[in-house]
C-alpha cells in the first residue's frame, strides 16, 4: 500500500518564542517584592496588581512583549484591516512545589500569553485541552498523538513566551521540583477596524 499523507486543517496555534535577553536586576527585584503582595488563587498565588506590565520597572519588558505579540498577529491572524493588538491585564503567578494552577480560560480577551520568569524545563509545563472532547464512539487508545489526544502539554523553561487563543482551556498540573515557578500572564485585545463597511459588519474598536 502506498504511504498515506495526513494533513491537518483548522489547527489551534500555540506560538512559542523566547525573550532575547535576561531580565535585569531591577526587574528581578520588583518580581521578588511583588511576591509579598499577592492573593490566593485556585492552587497557587497571584499578584494583587493585575496591570503589572504598566509598572515603570517593566517598561522595557512590555516593549519586548509588544513586539512578540505583533509577530503573532502578523503570522497567524494576517488581518487586512488596520488593527493594533495591545495588552490589557497582566499579572504574576507564583507556584510552589505541590501547588498547581486550575483549569481555566480567559474571557474578554482574544489572545493570552505567558512569559516564564523562572521555570525548570525538567518539571514545568503548560497543559492545554481540546475544545470539544465529546465523542459518540470512543475507542481505547493504544498510542496518543496530535489527532486523538484530548489534551497536550509543552515543557517550559525560563525566558520562554507562549501565546495562544484566550478561549483555549489550559492549566498547570501539580508542581514538581524545588524551584518557585514564576510566570507573567497577560491578555491581548485589539484597536482599530474589523469587518467591512460595505459588508455591513464593520466594527470600530
Amino acid at each position: 500500500m502506498k504511504e498515506a499523507v495526513i494533513n491537518g486543517i483548522f489547527p489551534t496555534p500555540i506560538y512559542i518564542s523566547k525573550l532575547n535577553r535576561k531580565l535585569n536586576s531591577k526587574e528581578l527585584l520588583f518580581i521578588d517584592k511583588t511576591k509579598l503582595d499577592v492573593h490566593n488563587n485556585e492552587g497557587n498565588t497571584t499578584s494583587n496588581d493585575n496591570y503589572i506590565l504598566n509598572n515603570k520597572h517593566f517598561k522595557n519588558l512590555k516593549l519586548d512583549l509588544d513586539l512578540i505579540i505583533k509577530d503573532y498577529f502578523d503570522k497567524i491572524i494576517c488581518a487586512t484591516n488596520s488593527i493594533t493588538p495591545y495588552i490589557t491585564q497582566s499579572w504574576l503567578n507564583y507556584t510552589e512545589t505541590n501547588q498547581h494552577h486550575h483549569k481555566h480560560e480567559h474571557q474578554n480577551s482574544l489572545v493570552s500569553g505567558v512569559f516564564y520568569v523562572n521555570s525548570d524545563e525538567k518539571f514545568d509545563k503548560i497543559k492545554f485541552y481540546k475544545r470539544d472532547i465529546y465523542q459518540i464512539i470512543k475507542p481505547e487508545i493504544k498510542e496518543w498523538n496530535l489527532w486523538n489526544s484530548e489534551s497536550w502539554w509543552f515543557p517550559v523553561k525560563t525566558g520562554d513566551i507562549i501565546l495562544f487563543p484566550s478561549s483555549l482551556t489550559h492549566m498547570v498540573e501539580t508542581k514538581q521540583g524545588d524551584n518557585t515557578r514564576i510566570s507573567l500572564a497577560f491578555n491581548v485585545f485589539i484597536k482599530g477596524i474589523v469587518g467591512n463597511n460595505k459588508g455591513l459588519n464593520e466594527l470600530k474598536l
